[in-house]
């Protein structure tokens, strides 16, 4: 915190790998990695910050994939101000699948995929 009582920008971060990897796991993607040896690992994030978020504050925060390609996939994430009922920030993650037994990349595995269409109410583009 800042000394106008502003979050730090760090704190968005952590929120977008908080509901990325509860979304990892509603999808059972351990699971899915100990049975394939394939598994996700983040290539590069980014985060487009709205409005400041402010202590004291209730934030909700959420995540889904909208794009499946290959052997990666583009999440979006939100972060929303209870306080200012707005978005405070929003940005997007590429996760590539890597096979860690042969130690490079990998194509997403169909359970890895079936797992994310059930989870999503909208479908992601799929582009292959």
């Amino acid at each position: 915190m800042d000394a106008f009582q502003h979050v730090n920008n760090l704190v968005y971060l952590k929120h977008f790998e908080s509901v990325r990897m509860a979304y990892l796991e509603a999808c059972d993607f351990k699971g899915i990695m100990d049975e394939t040896g394939v598994g996700p690992i983040l290539r590069d994030t980014n985060c487009r910050y709205r409005i400041p978020l402010t202590y004291p504050d209730t934030v909700i925060s959420a995540t889904r994939v909208t794009q499946i390609k290959g052997d990666r996939f583009k999440m979006y994430h939100v972060v929303y101000s209870v306080e200012h009922q707005a978005i405070a920030a929003e940005g997007e993650s590429m996760i590539v699948c890597v096979d860690y037994n042969k130690n490079g990349i990998a194509a997403v595995p169909a359970s890895m995929r079936d797992s994310i269409l059930r989870l999503e109410a909208v479908q992601p583009e799929i582009c292959d």
